[in-house]
């Protein structure tokens, strides 16, 4: 199925700037709307659906942090990067507040924007699988129901597992055979991300591992550096 296009709603008041800033958004395959001032681009933000903002703080008519605020009433998780001419920290601290994602002082270079938008957009789609609220899964011959805690293995007598195996092995089916990074399990379960917690949670992999083995076609493979890859392979 072919991907759709993240949607950015870019408000830059330079008409110069704003055009070579979306054709180069364009160019890297983003969705682009440039709005010329704050009041345009509410009224744009308030039409449609996008994953990301970034917006322009000094703005005549209605400014960037004005327009956040308005952009945060009507939608409290849409990421937003905001870009200034002024480097002082008092703009930096007040731009957080009214709840930024990042920040970028002109002159940028347009390779970092890039990155920081790939980052950002990448990190909410992670944030909302993790957020699912499903909680069963079939996983080879396994049905794991993680708010009860329990691992059946072909209609078995269910295992009963600790919160945190629970909870591991959900993040781990949501992202079935793709990879669940190391720091996302970790930040999510642990709520920290330190070498101990780091190895409590190796240790917590070893045992799902003793659970799962007894079907030849799950395996959780260890992707070095990365994180962990709950692999389901399909039956011949």
């Amino acid at each position: 199925m072919e991907e759709i296009n993240k949607k950015i709603l870019l408000v830059e008041d330079d008409p110069n700037f704003g055009t070579v800033l979306k054709d180069y958004l364009m160019m890297n395959d983003y969705d682009v709307v440039h709005a010329k001032n704050g009041m345009e681009g509410f009224e744009k933000f308030k039409k449609d659906d996008y994953d990301l903002c970034i917006l322009d703080v000094m703005m005549p008519y209605k400014d960037g942090f004005t327009l956040a605020k308005e952009i945060r009433e009507k939608n409290a998780d849409v990421p937003i990067i905001f870009l200034t001419a002024k480097a002082m920290k008092e703009d930096v601290l007040k731009g957080y507040k009214v709840g930024a994602d990042d920040y970028l002082n002109k002159p940028f270079d347009s390779e970092v924007l890039l990155m920081k938008i790939k980052a950002i957009i990448n990190r909410k789609t992670k944030d909302s699988v993790t957020d699912s609220k499903q909680f069963e899964f079939e996983i080879g011959d396994f049905h794991l129901n993680s708010k009860l805690r329990f691992l059946r293995y072909k209609g078995g007598t269910p295992e009963k597992l600790s919160p945190k195996e629970g909870e591991l092995l959900r993040l781990l089916a949501l992202h079935e055979n793709d990879l669940m990074p190391r720091e996302l399990a970790l930040t999510k379960i642990w709520r920290d991300d330190n070498y101990f917690t780091s190895r409590s949670m190796d240790v917590y992999i070893a045992k799902l591992r003793k659970y799962l083995k007894v079907d030849e076609n799950v395996e959780i493979l260890n992707i070095h550096g990365e994180g962990f890859r709950l692999v389901v392979n399909q039956k011949a």
